[in-house]
């Protein structure tokens, strides 16, 4: 299996199994670029209405195709009618929203239900017609790519470059309402037309998306990228690039990985693959990962104990707590038998005096950006000037270690 893998890695599993690697690589780019806006926007579920309004147009159009002579199987009539139904979709989720007093996840609910529900039924009545080719048309619910043509590929890549390409050229407005829609209306951006901007990316990944992960799955690629992107960086231009890169990895990956073993589906492997970066992320990030999250504690609860410690060497006080026993050993500041060290008491002194002048500096009159670093823990010297710390001491007074 891993022989198949590399070589499906390196494009040498066969033609069809390049043509899908390339065209899932493609489509995971522009559901990361696009999707990012959309998560950044908070409003995910949008593109759950989306995806699932796509479903009656994929039937309404089969039988139309079917009506007028045809097989009813083409790729880009199906990807047209289903691009028509979840336009219309989209616009009954912004205008139920928009007009009545129901709340935008209530007006996605219902129209993903109705709309689901009607392209279940056209799928239905489609396999009871005695014309059309209609074997393997649910295959677009979760994918299906063991049929890709050519002409398949390129239509991906086209609307992919599009996408991508709106995406550079929308990015400043987009970013603008993202994060504060009150400020761009007032900048004088059209914050409706911006948000239908946004949908309109989403409504095209979601079109071209069809033929390889489905209109079910096609909602984990918009935004799965986007949030593992988000816990490597907090610039906006970062995470749009970041997901794009992860959505192309994880189709390019996970086609490979359905190429090497022809059982596996496509679409849900490629999922999957994202799900796996998402975890990587999610725990492995340098600032808002887990393992991370994990060690600035452990520091935090080092530095309080070693504080804690070093106060009660300077009042004479017994130790007992058994971590901050081991910090101070550990920094060569009490001997094994709990006696201070001469750099123990010297820091134990230090550690008084900062206190004694943590005191003075809350009794007067300071800044409240000084006032909220007044910790305990980040060091005086990071947060006064010398002359404040001069004027400080002076007002101290001599200072009484016991045991120094």
């Amino acid at each position: 299996m891993w022989t198949s893998f590399l070589d499906a890695l390196l494009l040498q599993a066969g033609y069809n199994a390049a043509l899908v690697a390339t065209g899932a690589a493609l489509l995971g780019i522009a559901a990361g670029t696009a999707g990012s806006f959309l998560f950044l926007r908070k409003r995910a579920l949008v593109s759950d209405a989306v995806a699932h309004a796509t479903l009656p147009g994929i039937g309404l159009a089969f039988i139309l195709m079917v009506s007028l002579g045809g097989e009813g199987r083409d790729l880009a009539g199906l990807m047209l009618g289903s691009a028509v139904t979840a336009a219309v979709g989209l616009l009954l989720v912004e205008w139920i929203s928009r007009e009545t007093r129901l709340s935008e996840d209530a007006a996605i609910g219902a129209v993903l239900s109705v709309f689901f529900g009607f392209g279940i039924v056209l799928l239905t009545f489609i396999q009871t017609m005695s014309t059309g080719r209609q074997a393997g048309l649910d295959g677009l619910l979760l994918g299906s790519t063991a049929g890709m043509l050519f002409q398949d590929a390129v239509i991906i890549a086209i609307g992919g470059a599009l996408s991508v390409a709106a995406v550079y050229v929308l990015r400043r407005p987009m970013t603008l309402v993202a994060f504060d829609a009150e400020f761009a209306a007032a900048s004088g951006i059209d914050v409706r037309k911006v948000d239908l901007a946004i949908m309109g990316l989403v409504l095209c990944v979601t079109v071209i998306g069809l033929k390889i992960v489905g209109l079910i799955l096609i909602v984990a690629m918009l935004i799965i990228p986007a949030v593992a992107a988000r816990f490597w960086t907090e610039r906006t231009e970062h995470v749009v690039l970041g997901a794009g890169l992860i959505g192309g990895a994880s189709g390019y990956v996970g086609a490979a990985l359905s190429a090497s073993a022809p059982a596996l589906p496509t679409g849900p492997i490629i999922v999957l693959v994202c799900a796996f970066l998402f975890a990587l992320s999610l725990l492995f990030a340098p600032n808002r990962g887990v393992l991370a999250s994990v060690l600035r504690h452990r520091r935090f609860q080092v530095r309080v104990h070693r504080r804690q410690g070093l106060l009660a060497l300077a009042h004479g006080e017994a130790i007992h707590d058994q971590m901050t026993l081991a910090v101070l050993r550990r920094d060569g500041l009490i001997r094994a038998d709990g006696v201070a060290t001469e750099s123990g008491r010297a820091q134990a002194a230090k550690a008084l005096l900062d206190e004694r002048r943590w005191e003075i500096v809350r009794q007067s009159q300071v800044a409240d950006g000084i006032k909220a670093r007044i910790d305990g823990l980040t060091p005086i010297e990071e947060v006064l000037t010398r002359d404040e710390l001069a004027e400080i001491d002076r007002r101290l007074g001599p200072l009484k270690v016991v045991g120094g």
